[in-house]
């Protein structure tokens, strides 16, 4: 594969495992860490439109199939994870973790901090509508700035991005940049204490210190277009999951979380057919028992090994 030329760290057949939070998935058929917005926007006007291109973030909420990605993979890194506080704005680089924007957003009193306990990075949690504690992206999104696959540098306000429950209309191979949050004030301290309340509660009750990769399978409900759920129809993915009688079921070295059955935990060897193949096994027992079909949460992606 013929490639252009870039400022930034270009690598051919790179394994993407150690690249993701479950650390499994064959290799991507190149890895492009761009330098800045300039280097990023030159590599996609010049590279071929045949190739497909894999926008991918710190692999918080991705499984790679073994047999790995026919792609050209974009991880962004230092020239994107800026955060910027402008009155009761705050910009912050799609490489920038959610953590660390809710942290520094709330020492600038400022209220992001349902964004604290969500793991991953702004790109991913703009693109996937993250919410937690019931505020959602699309709560507090003002625009995003991202890169076209013709390499044009766009922003987009929120309104045009097709918001619902885990979702946008964010195409694949648009890789978002920057995102824009509208927030409102509070006390430092306080603010502290909501978020150290809220880590607490997730310690509690989530296997934060297993190799998952958050939540499995959305919860079989009805949402706004923000991802508000409707109470009165508000299942929960775990109780389904529990109540069909697979909490701690296995297959290779997958297991659904006892802690936690919504979470899908590599704990040791697993593969990532390993993985899937418990999910949807999983979704079979589900449906069979109650006739609910569950939706990954999760995104797989790539080659499965011949």
């Amino acid at each position: 594969m013929k490639l252009p030329e870039v400022r930034g760290a270009l690598t051919l057949d790179r394994p993407l495992a150690d690249l993701t939070w479950l650390r499994v998935g064959g290799p991507a058929d190149a890895l492009f860490q761009p330098a800045d917005l300039d280097d990023l926007s030159a590599f996609l006007a010049a590279l071929p439109s045949d190739v497909p291109v894999f926008p991918m973030g710190v692999g918080s909420n991705l499984i790679v199939r073994d047999g790995g990605l026919r792609a050209v993979v974009v991880r962004l890194g230092r020239g994107f994870n800026a955060i910027e506080i402008d009155g009761d704005r705050i910009h912050a680089g799609a490489a920038a973790l959610d953590a660390h924007v809710a942290r520094k957003a709330a020492q600038a009193g400022l209220d992001l901090t349902f964004l604290r306990t969500i793991p991953g990075s702004i790109g991913g949690a703009v693109k996937m509508n993250a919410g937690c504690y019931g505020s959602y992206v699309a709560d507090h999104l003002v625009e995003v700035q991202a890169v076209a696959r013709t390499g044009e540098i766009v922003t987009i306000p929120a309104a045009d991005l097709g918001f619902a429950y885990r979702s946008s209309t964010i195409s694949e191979d648009m890789i978002v940049t920057r995102a824009t949050f509208r927030a409102g004030a509070g006390a430092p301290e306080a603010l502290d204490a909501k978020m150290a309340e809220q880590l607490a509660k997730r310690d509690a009750t989530q296997p934060t210190r297993d190799r998952s990769a958050g939540s499995t399978f959305r919860n079989p409900a009805g949402h706004s277009s923000t991802g508000r759920a409707d109470d009165t129809h508000d299942l929960k993915a775990w109780k389904v999951i529990d109540d069909a009688g697979m909490r701690g079921a296995t297959l290779g070295g997958a297991v659904m979380s006892p802690k936690h059955p919504n979470f899908l935990v590599n704990q040791g060897g697993a593969t990532a057919a390993d993985l899937e193949g418990l999910g949807e096994e999983v979704r079979k027992k589900v449906f069979d028992a109650s006739g609910l079909t569950l939706e990954w949460e999760i995104m797989r992606v790539g080659d499965n090994l011949s």
